[in-house]
């Protein structure tokens, strides 16, 4: 390791430190890191020099001595811009703080766009302005199977293959981009505010149904960058509704928003149910092998809920105890988030956070 890259290293430990623990003393921060007081010093009078850390005042007095002063992140020092593009009939972006928290909102209609990149283009440009702070950066969650520099390798839906988008945005808009798989970020949101354990498996169902998975707390993106691309396994041998892609029994086809709801919307009130359980049977065939191979504490829901939550997510959980080794898996924890349709575009600042300072 050069030096450049331990200093690298110390600054996001200092940084992961104060965003999950918050404000502490210098003292404080050497030795829940491990470093050398000195190596503190330095590094912090570093980062207050660059505006992401600041010194919060005196901690309260609590015996003999001089107070110590407590130091944090600038939590409104810099804001993040996210999108998510994962929407059929509109895109979506916010302003969020370093928390993750959303303080500006911004959408714009994809239906009749002639050039969605403008689209894109112009709604990040709006949410910068709207940042009235200095933006950190601009984190993408789009629909599709993207490289890990943000080319999107394909996305049938917005109708790019081999686009690259990340350096299309930084071009137009001469601040960091990062783009990747919407479930991907949607993943890393879960965990780092939603609460998720190091192994977990988010299914993201809308338009499509995909998913982002974490193993160890390192994201999971595959050989070819279709790791968690679960929408068009077969998963059913018996016939089935036929998938956009043109195979029968797809995953998506039956759990996909679009064909769920119409599906349920033909149905009379008794047969409602038995769709549902259908749809969630078909999620849990699909999800048993990856629960047996890799072993995932928990299993994340991300989509509506009134059609998720409830006979689906049940169904599931019988499918996955049927079907895995009962003596490892039967405590899989099935679950929806409650980060509802804002986990794209806080899965985008996570994004932004780590590329950019190390935090996740």
């Amino acid at each position: 390791m050069l030096p450049e890259h331990a200093r690298g290293h110390n600054r996001s430990l200092v940084l992961q430190t104060l965003f999950h623990q918050g404000a502490m003393s210098r003292a404080d921060l050497a030795r829940e890191t491990g470093l050398t007081r000195v190596t503190i010093s330095d590094l912090v009078a570093e980062l207050i020099a660059d505006g992401f850390v600041a010194e919060m005042g005196m901690r309260e007095a609590s015996g003999p001595g001089k107070p110590a002063m407590l130091v944090d992140l600038d939590r409104d020092g810099h804001r993040i811009v996210g999108l998510d593009l994962s929407g059929s009939d509109e895109f979506i972006g916010a302003v969020l703080t370093l928390d993750g928290d959303i303080v500006a909102r911004r959408s714009a209609p994809v239906a009749g766009a002639q050039d969605l990149v403008e689209t894109v283009v112009a709604l990040a440009r709006d949410l910068v302005a709207q940042a009235h702070a200095p933006v950190l950066g601009i984190g993408v969650g789009t629909p599709g199977v993207v490289d890990d520099h943000g080319v999107i390798l394909t996305a049938p839906n917005l109708g790019w293959v081999g686009f690259d988008l990340e350096s299309a945005l930084r071009e137009a808009l001469s601040l960091p981009v990062l783009v990747a798989n919407d479930a991907n970020a949607a993943v890393l949101a879960e965990y780092t505010f939603g609460g998720a354990g190091d192994d977990v498996l988010l299914v993201k169902v809308g338009r499509g149904v995909g998913s982002g998975l974490l193993a160890a707390a390192q994201p999971m993106r595959g050989a070819h960058f279709a790791a968690g691309e679960i929408g068009h396994v077969t998963v059913g041998t018996d016939g089935g509704p036929v998938c956009v892609c043109g195979k029968v029994g797809c995953l998506e086809a039956w759990l996909a928003v679009p064909a769920l709801t119409a599906r349920i919307g033909a149905a009379s009130a008794s047969e409602r149910e038995g769709i549902l359980r259908d749809a969630g049977e078909r999620l849990g065939i699909a999800l048993a092998p990856i629960v047996g191979v890799l072993d995932v504490s928990e299993i994340v829901l991300s989509g509506p809920t009134e059609l998720l939550d409830g006979p689906l997510a049940e169904a599931t959980v019988e499918t996955l105890r049927a079907r895995t080794l009962a003596e490892f898996h039967d405590g899989v924890r099935v679950r929806m988030t409650e980060q509802g349709q804002d986990i794209v575009l806080r899965g985008a600042a996570v994004m932004v956070l780590s590329g950019q300072l190390g935090v996740s």
